[in-house]
């Protein structure tokens, strides 16, 4: 009986944690989702970082999927305050750049 009632309290606790976190991401203003997928873009974010140092490098097959890459990044980024994000703001401002680059490069060779 008393392993029953201590899963409950732990059950409790969980769910009340739970039920706190998604209350303080609705009072920030955002979604469940959205903030999901910024915690996503976050990890990916490090990825295109370091690719983003050698960009010149890049065949054209990968600087395309480098260019849809960023763009979900841009996307999710969007969606969140960037108080929240101000501390990945070098790495996002160098993907940034990385991707106008890449966008200009290949908007030179089109033409």
């Amino acid at each position: 009986m008393t392993i029953f009632f201590i899963i409950y309290i732990l059950m409790f606790i969980i769910f009340g944690l739970i039920a706190y976190a998604v209350m303080q991401i609705k009072l920030a203003g955002m979604n469940v989702k959205d903030f999901w997928s910024f915690i996503e873009a976050n990890q990916l974010l490090d990825k295109l970082y370091n690719l983003s140092k050698k960009y010149d490098k890049l065949s054209k097959q990968e600087q395309v999927i480098y260019l849809m890459e960023a763009e979900k990044i841009f996307d999710a980024f969007e969606k969140v305050p960037r108080a929240i994000w101000e501390e990945e703001y070098e790495k996002y401002s160098y993907v940034l750049d990385s991707y106008k680059n890449i966008k200009m490069l290949r908007w030179a060779s089109t033409n």
